[in-house]
This record gives structure tokens, C-alpha cells and sequence, in this order.
């Protein structure tokens, strides 16, 4: 492959796939995310009062906000190469590190909203992000290699030669 065959942010041993990233996980997370926080808000005005409510509001808004950024620039960054896709992880995490400790450490002790309520939120909606991120991967069929291209001048799959088995090592004739 030349460099005029290859994209922006392409070299010779890292071709680009034509297939985009995919991001639909967000939405679930944010649905799931969002029917936590229906159940979570509730109980917690009932057990320790308006603040930690609205703290588990925050907490969950602010989790959702951080998951979509970092999926959004995760794979905005793999559409460029997939090479930059564990930098724009890792610096997005550090980014919303120092933001989210900066924002608790301004809150007032005893305000209008709960820390503790806000920040076990937080962990929380992690873990259930995770979660959701983990069935994602594992139940999409991801190719770690390019499926072969059918063969030319085909016109069944009844008269394409077989592929062969992984499990049964070719014959040497």
C-alpha cells in the first residue's frame, strides 16, 4: 500500500478498517443509569433528606456526562488510529479525575447537597457503567481480523468451496 492509498493517520502496518466505531452502548448505559437514579433518588430523600436526593442526582448525571465523553472521544480518536485510542482514554480519565475532585472539594461540608451521597453515586454508576460496557463487548461479534471476501464470479453460497476448519490442521502433501 502506497501512502497516497492511505488515509490521514494511516502507516504501513496499521491499515484502517472501514468499519466505524461503535458508541450504542451510551444510550444503554444511560437508560440504565437513569432507572437506577428513578430508584436510588427516592430512597435516598426518605433514609437522609433532600441533599443526599439531589446528591444522587448529581452524582448520576455526572457519571453519565463522563462515560459519554469518554466514549465519544475514545472513538473519535479511533477513527483517526487506533493508535491514539489508549492516550484519549487515559487522558480524558485524568481530565475528569482533577475535575470531579476539584468540583467536590469546592462543595460546602453541609449544603445543599450531599458529597457523600453524590460521590457514592459516582462509584456506583462506575461500576454499573462497567457493567454495562462488559455485556456490550461481550455479546457483540467483534472481528479481530477481516472476514475473507467471498470469492468472485459466485452467485450461491452452494458454490463457493468450503472454508476450511480451524480445528483441522491443512495436510501436507
Amino acid at each position: 500500500m502506497t501512502s497516497a492509498e492511505r488515509g490521514p493517520g494511516q502507516t504501513a502496518g496499521n491499515a484502517r478498517s472501514d468499519v466505524p466505531w461503535d458508541v450504542s452502548f451510551l444510550r444503554v448505559g444511560a437508560l440504565a443509569t437513569a432507572a437506577a437514579t428513578v430508584v436510588a433518588a427516592p430512597v435516598a430523600w426518605l433514609v437522609a433528606g433532600r441533599p443526599a436526593a439531589i446528591g444522587v442526582v448529581v452524582g448520576a448525571v455526572v457519571v453519565t456526562a463522563f462515560f459519554c465523553l469518554s466514549g465519544l472521544v475514545i472513538a473519535w480518536a479511533g477513527r483517526i488510529d487506533d493508535a491514539f485510542t489508549l492516550p484519549a482514554a487515559l487522558g480524558t480519565f485524568i481530565v475528569k479525575v482533577l475535575v470531579f475532585f476539584a468540583v467536590l472539594g469546592t462543595l460546602p461540608a453541609d449544603g445543599w447537597i450531599d458529597r457523600r451521597a453524590m460521590a457514592w453515586t459516582v462509584v456506583a454508576g462506575a461500576l454499573l457503567w462497567s457493567g454495562v460496557q462488559a455485556r456490550w463487548v461481550w455479546t457483540r461479534p467483534l472481528y479481530y481480523v477481516q472476514p475473507p471476501a467471498p470469492p468472485e464470479g459466485t452467485d450461491s453460497p452452494a458454490s463457493r468451496p468450503p472454508l476450511p476448519d480451524p480445528e483441522k490442521p491443512a495436510s501436507r502433501g
